[in-house]
């Protein structure tokens, strides 16, 4: 069930009112009935996989109350590392064996040794790497005693498997999100318009960006050797903000659906094309995983605390695990190296954090140098989605290597059967309403907010793309 769906347009209002008008006597039945309809939601997609997610939820959930009632520290690590391994298991298992076992049977055979790999004839279960973020996070913060275990079964529950977050996040805190689930919610109206301009937002940034925008990477990406420099210059900016009109589009839709429930979940993104350099960039884009790799990750290996080498290995760390998370290819690793190696000239001058404040702009020379490094951190970011997009490694280098060697810069009819000069004005007038809306969550509210509003949806009607790009890209991580 895509939110972008016939289905959702259904699913959602009937939840919504059952929520607020049936079972709005307490906490319990509306945490219930979110739970029951979040467990449906997943069904949709595998009811196989359900047996997956309620035992990673009962695992985690037993777990934490084994590690608070630990009388010894033998006990609390036994509970500890139980939780640590089944979790990472199942994801080692599903996501990554196939992955593990191909690369080493290719490496025997580059020495000469003839292997042949078993392979898992398996389906990825939808959000299984979010989800257990989810529970691996809450056991850490037992076991190191920064929050109290949970003891009610249902609230629990539904920190874990609540349908907007579910198979694409953002990735939630026990510490943020368990002391909204814990109360009862009352209909804030505010709140919900504030969710349905949320909503109406990520619509566009789905259906009218990520989904046309899609259209013209693949016809591009995908005949990469018969495209001239233009194209694939092109190609790399269409996927750009194709994979950012998608991801972010589900993170509003996401928190729009949540405000309407009158819950508040973690930010996601937060213009991240508008970044001066590449750590303000990883400072507003998927900001929940960030976040996490930082706690759970960097800070723990000694973040930038230590000498220039271990600066430097935790970098590297960080990025090739962040990654190797979104997928199990040498692709994602490459990916995550190449921004490693953009991140690190930063933290070693110590000038990683320079860009802490909003973009302004005047008209002087201190803006032109700021638009500038806007430009050229999007250059680099482009470059490096290449490596995201492209099938293969060797792919990726000869997209890279064919920008510079066809040296032709003329617009190429595509498969897709339209000129690249259309999608350009889409995108240039989508660019310059986020950017006159950079300091708000998002652009329909305020002042003529009824305009704006009819003027998305109609541009939803009128310009979506609603055949064969309905996936969100992040459901496959």
């Amino acid at each position: 069930m895509f939110f972008n769906s016939l289905a959702f347009a259904i699913f959602l209002p009937i939840v919504f009112f059952l929520y607020w008008f049936v079972f709005n006597k307490s906490k319990n039945t509306q945490n219930a009935l979110l739970i029951v309809a979040s467990y449906y939601f997943y069904s949709c997609w595998d009811w196989r996989f359900l047996f997956l997610l309620v035992f990673s939820t009962f695992l985690d959930y037993y777990t934490g109350i084994q590690i608070e009632k630990g009388k010894s520290d033998k006990s609390r690590k036994f509970w500890f590392w139980l939780s640590i391994i089944v979790n990472l298991g199942f994801l080692g298992v599903f996501k990554y064996y196939n992955f593990f076992a191909a690369s080493f049977s290719e490496l025997l055979n580059t020495v000469g040794i003839k292997a042949s790999p078993i392979l898992l004839d398996v389906i990825l279960p939808v959000g299984i790497s979010f989800y257990t973020f989810h529970g691996l996070s809450y056991v850490i913060d037992i076991y190191y005693k920064r929050i109290k275990a949970e003891y009610n079964f249902i609230d629990y529950s539904l920190f874990v498997s609540y349908f907007p977050l579910l198979v694409a996040g953002p990735i939630e805190r026990a510490t943020h999100l368990l002391p909204e689930i814990k109360v009862k919610r009352e209909f804030d109206l505010e709140k919900a318009k504030e969710g349905i301009y949320q909503i109406i937002w990520g619509l566009v940034k789905k259906v009218v960006i990520a989904d046309t925008c899609a259209t013209y990477a693949n016809a591009i990406f995908d005949h990469y050797t018969s495209m001239n420099s233009f194209s694939l210059i092109l190609g790399a900016v269409y996927f750009a903000f194709q994979i950012y009109g998608d991801f972010s589009g589900y993170s509003d839709i996401a928190l729009g659906v949540s405000k309407l429930f009158g819950l508040d979940l973690l930010r996601n993104f937060n213009y991240p094309y508008f970044s001066r350099d590449i750590a303000e960039f990883w400072r507003r884009w998927h900001i929940s995983l960030s976040s996490w790799f930082r706690d759970y990750l960097y800070i723990p290996l000694g973040g930038s605390k230590g000498g220039i080498w271990m600066k430097i290995r935790n970098t590297f760390i960080i990025f090739v695990v962040s990654g190797f998370w979104h997928g199990a290819s040498w692709t994602y690793i490459a990916w995550g190296f190449i921004n490693a190696v953009y991140f690190l000239p930063l933290l070693l001058s110590n000038s990683n954090r320079n860009n802490m404040d909003a973009v302004l702009l005047k008209f002087n020379l201190d803006s032109a140098k700021v638009i500038i490094s806007i430009l050229c951190t999007f250059l680099l970011t482009c470059l490096a989605w290449v490596f995201f997009r492209a099938k293969t490694i060797t792919d990726a280098v000869l997209y890279l290597k064919r920008i510079f060697t066809n040296r032709d810069f003329n617009f190429q009819y595509l498969d897709n059967e339209r000129y690249s000069y259309e999608i350009l004005l889409m995108i240039g007038a989508f660019v310059l309403v986020e950017w006159n809306n950079r300091t708000k969550v998002e652009p329909l509210s305020g002042k003529r907010s009824m305009l704006k509003i009819a003027l998305a949806i109609g541009s939803i009607i009128a310009f979506g793309t609603y055949s064969d790009y309905k996936e969100f890209i992040y459901f496959q991580f």
